[in-house]
């Protein structure tokens, strides 16, 4: 017991000394240095996986635009917050981060491809996450004991690179659900700008078609006439003709002056008789 309380007070006098280091202490096993530069290395991955992602976001089209684009946006908000995690670290070590946009992509492990469609930028963004995991691993086994925080960190983004690697393999390529074996290439992913065309082509032909066969052409075929509209008050039914000119007014609506088909017509005519037989 006395050898341990000897051990405290050791370390009670190592914490006094470079008090202004914070959270790194004279026990700590690694080159802070060494640790910063990598760290702000993978700092500028994530940004360019930010960008890259974002960019992709915008740009999606295609049957699969919208599904891609919704999983583009969702991997971009987590490489945000693996930047923002890691620029915290680095502050806690006593380093700086770095975000200088001129060295970014000198310092970044991953690259920035924008891809010529949508297939494109799936495999592009694939291809990145899966460079980042064999980097983030070596920085784990580089980490190791000997700083246990960091390893934790970079373990947290590698689970995280690694799904997002996942997402995009589902994006690019069908599945066997019973074997489990990548079969083939999606189709939907490789949709371009051609096929578009063609598509248009496609619809552009069907359309001069029904054009030739006369559908709702003015070839002088026989269309379906609009059917008169009718007077406010009335059933618009068709009445049966009487033999007299339609111009003609009815006695009734003579007697009614003009207003037959109300119930205020009703009530004079009642009247009126009512006045005659008097």
């Amino acid at each position: 017991m006395p050898h341990f309380v000897k051990d405290i007070e050791e370390i009670q006098k190592r914490a006094r000394q470079k008090i202004e280091d914070g959270a790194v202490t004279s026990s700590y096993a690694l080159d802070k240095d060494k640790v910063v530069e990598i760290l702000n290395e993978a700092l500028a991955t994530e940004i360019v996986c930010v960008l890259r992602y974002m960019h992709h976001y915008f740009m999606a089209t295609g049957v699969h635009g919208k599904t891609a684009a919704a999983e583009f946006k969702e991997h971009a908000d987590q490489e945000r917050e693996h930047a923002d995690e890691l620029a915290e670290r680095i502050q806690q070590l006593g380093g700086k981060p770095d975000f200088n946009p001129k060295s970014l992509l000198e310092r970044s492990v991953s690259h920035y491809v924008e891809g010529e469609s949508l297939a494109d930028m799936i495999r592009e963004d694939l291809v990145a996450e899966r460079v980042v995991i064999d980097v983030y691993r070596e920085m784990i086994r580089y980490f190791g004991d000997k700083d246990s925080t960091t390893r934790k960190l970079i373990e947290h983004l590698l689970a995280e690179e690694e799904e997002h690697a996942s997402d995009l393999s589902d994006l690019m390529y069908i599945v066997n659900p019973s074997t489990g074996e990548t079969e083939m290439q999606d189709p939907g992913t490789e949709i371009g700008e051609n096929d578009e065309e063609e598509t248009m082509d496609r619809g552009n032909g069907q359309k001069q078609q029904r054009n030739a066969n006369g559908k709702n052409q003015n070839d002088g075929s026989p269309r379906r006439q609009p059917e008169p509209a009718h007077e406010p008050g009335t059933t618009g039914r068709v009445m049966a003709r009487r033999g007299r000119n339609d111009l003609e007014p009815a006695k009734d609506d003579v007697a009614l002056g003009g207003q037959s088909g109300s119930s205020r017509s009703v009530k004079i005519t009642n009247k009126n008789r009512k006045n005659n037989a008097a």
